[in-house]
């Protein structure tokens, strides 16, 4: 496995189907309708604009295995500390260290960036995400019951935190 930054031209195809995939099987995300390829393009353009990195884990064949990266938690400016994250594993390849792999090299470049609180939001009966996090030091900072309504039923959104030794000297405004 190969730790590779994502670009557009290389892997908006191959992200596109880990998400989609997530959005017609899963409930990790919330999402209904599968996204359309035009969305790549806003995406990337958006994380190159904030400076959130792509990561991905690819086989030595060069196959896109996953992919992890963070966002915006909240808009308000006191948050800027704060990143909430996502990792998708294509589902081939899950239960396989991939996850892992992606969620370390997340918790490692936060420093770089400055970020002190990484937030996963998790659905709540996601037992595999919830162990990951748990096990790199994610604690559960709480769940809001009945969150989002797929495949029928409600579904409750957890929130895992890892607070980071960053950054040394933040600063209001």
């Amino acid at each position: 496995m190969n730790r590779v930054d994502c670009t557009y031209q290389r892997h908006a195809g191959a992200i596109l189907a880990i998400l989609n995939e997530a959005i017609e099987n899963s409930t990790a995300l919330y999402d209904y309708e599968p996204r359309p390829a035009s969305s790549m393009v806003t995406w990337f353009e958006e994380k190159q604009r904030n400076g959130q990195p792509v990561i991905g884990i690819e086989s030595a064949a060069g196959e896109l295995l996953g992919f992890a990266t963070w966002g915006v938690f909240r808009v308000r400016p006191a948050y800027k500390y704060t990143m909430e994250h996502s990792v998708y594993v294509h589902h081939a390849h899950r239960g396989r260290g991939v996850g892992e792999a992606l969620l370390r090299a997340l918790i490692a470049l936060a420093p770089e960036h400055g970020l002190h609180v990484l937030v996963g939001g998790i659905d709540a009966q996601n037992t595999a995400s919830i162990r990951l996090h748990e096990k790199l030091g994610f604690t559960h900072a709480g769940t809001v019951r009945q969150a989002g309504f797929k495949f029928g039923h409600w579904l409750d959104l957890a929130f895992y935190q890892l607070v980071l030794p960053t950054p040394l000297n933040p600063v209001d405004g």
